[in-house]
């Protein structure tokens, strides 16, 4: 049974920090690219950061760039997401992602989410 949890959210003030972090469990994590992704109220789902199976190649997006941080340990099947300088356009639901594809398979999972508030 596939299972992705993440904690790690809350409230902070601008300016603040947050560790997301996410456990995987009941697939063959090694092999999946992993994702953070983020939805703000009244907005779509978003890319925030993605790194490969490996964790050699990260790619963030241009809102996140520079303040947040990728990284995963494939020993003990995690992915965590440093955030720094959080303002409170970075308030929204943190979803953990791992998808994996070849010629024959797409799978595709996704965590219940958690919240990250950012407020004065």
């Amino acid at each position: 049974q596939v299972q992705i949890v993440e904690s790690g959210g809350g409230l902070v003030q601008p300016g603040g920090s947050l560790r997301l972090s996410c456990v995987a469990s009941g697939f063959f994590f090694k092999t999946y690219r992993m994702s953070w992704y983020r939805q703000a109220p009244g907005k779509e789902r978003e890319l925030a950061a993605t790194i490969n199976s490996a964790g050699t190649i990260i790619h963030y997006s241009d809102s996140v760039k520079g303040r947040f941080t990728i990284s995963r340990d494939n020993a003990k099947n995690t992915v965590d997401l440093q955030m720094n300088s959080l303002n409170v356009e970075d308030t929204a639901v943190y979803y953990c992602n791992a998808r994996y594809s070849d010629s024959a398979t797409v799978d595709n999972y996704w965590g219940q989410g958690t919240q990250v508030t950012v407020s004065p």
